[in-house]
């Protein structure tokens, strides 16, 4: 790396109100506050009628919100989006061929365990970070899993247009860091996951599993060749446990995460709803993407506008120098940068995810303002330099 006069640069004076940008848990919504939560039936069983109504007022204003197509159930399972993912997968799975889209961390773990644990042959379409498969290579008599966002990647599907209407096969559709951030056809999925920890800021180790008739049919006439466990049984008797959806968990909910789910979901109705949060994500990118533009050390991982993500957004540092450093270097100079931020109280937790390449994650969901991210983005340049003066000195 070469010293420039660039390197010279003023501490930014604004600090961002919230320094809570990480990917997941991801932030509260602005004015949240543990009085919110003072109404969560602590100490009593969910399976009394307050903790029922509770779990049942938290599935129906979820269906309002999306504005779910006649015929969707909702049911709030154990294990976060990822216990979501694995009973649709365990549940559904090997009735008929799959495809399975993977490229990134999390789409990639879902290979594996088609191919491993459930040892199905499955048709596997992979791509690099910051790319995404051929879509057209998907063949629509086969079930599809895949990941609408890649909130470890910073890439999106561009939409649902490449999944036909008269595909014969079900859409397994890990949604975890894109409902509730971009604009989504339910009629094209058939089973949509997400943990309400991602883009409404809420607490963990819940996860949502919504399915269409489509997927109902399937279980009610499918009975896979492995046994499920207690836990992801969706079925009774041969019969969709119609129960599951009305409130009555698998297993026992955490009624102070349902409550905080609860205020998440009334804090978005009075946003504007699912538009409006999807429009906050948007103008939350176009500050990034206007800051990036100005600086010429930075860019997206994600080249491709029309599959960038507007939640958990993937930057790569492009500056010569940095890109002459081998990944181990290049994996502590943006730890250093990410390290530096949250010293100063200014970024917690933006470093790149662990298996991705280097460079750093802004949460861009609409729990963030706009306002802190215009804070942010000059304090990340001000960090970059200081780090690159130091990585300087030590190679003197």
């Amino acid at each position: 790396m070469t010293a420039s006069l660039s390197d010279i640069i003023s501490q930014p004076e604004k600090k961002p109100g919230n320094p809570n940008f990480s990917s997941g848990p991801c932030s509260k919504f602005k004015g949240w506050s543990l009085d919110l939560l003072k109404d969560a039936p602590l100490g009593r069983s969910h399976r009394a009628k307050i903790g029922k109504n509770k779990l049942k007022a938290a599935i129906d204003h979820t269906k309002t919100l999306l504005k779910l197509p006649e015929g969707y159930r909702v049911g709030i399972v154990a294990g976060s989006d990822t216990g979501a993912v694995e009973i649709a997968m365990w549940s559904l799975l090997g009735a008929r061929a799959v495809d399975v889209l993977a490229w990134e961390s999390f789409s990639k773990d879902w290979v594996k365990d088609i191919t491993e644990q459930l040892k199905l042959d499955a048709n596997i379409y992979q791509a690099d970070y910051g790319e995404i498969p051929d879509l057209k290579q998907v063949n629509q008599d086969n079930d599809i899993v895949f990941a609408w966002n890649g909130t470890t990647s910073g890439v999106r599907v561009p939409d649902a247009d490449w999944i036909r209407d008269d595909r014969k096969g079900l859409t397994i559709c890990d949604a975890t860091s894109a409902i509730f951030a971009q604009t989504m056809d339910w009629t094209k999925l058939d089973v949509i996951t997400y943990s309400w920890q991602k883009v409404l800021g809420g607490e963990a180790a819940h996860g949502i599993l919504i399915l269409s008739p489509r997927a109902v049919e399937r279980l009610e006439s499918y009975v896979p060749e492995w046994p499920l466990p207690k836990i992801f049984r969706l079925t009774k008797k041969g019969k969709l446990n119609e129960a599951i959806f009305e409130g009555a968990t698998i297993n026992t909910p955490s009624m102070l995460c349902v409550e905080d789910y609860l205020a998440a979901l009334n804090w978005a109705e009075g946003l504007g709803g699912y538009d409006a949060m999807v429009q906050k994500a948007d103008v939350n990118l176009a500050v990034i993407e206007e800051w990036v533009a100005d600086t010429e050390w930075i860019d997206f991982l994600a080249k491709n506008k029309s599959i960038r993500s507007n939640s958990s957004v993937c930057l790569k540092i492009t500056d010569p120098g940095f890109m002459a450093l081998d990944k181990a270097a290049q994996l502590d100079f943006c730890k250093q940068i990410a390290a530096y931020l949250e010293s100063l109280d200014i970024a917690y937790d933006i470093n790149g995810y662990r298996d991705a390449p280097a460079g750093l994650r802004i949460w861009c969901g609409a729990t963030i303002e706009a306002d802190d991210l215009r804070a942010l983005c000059p304090w990340i340049t001000y960090a970059y330099h200081k780090v690159r003066t130091d990585f300087l000195k030590a190679a003197a």
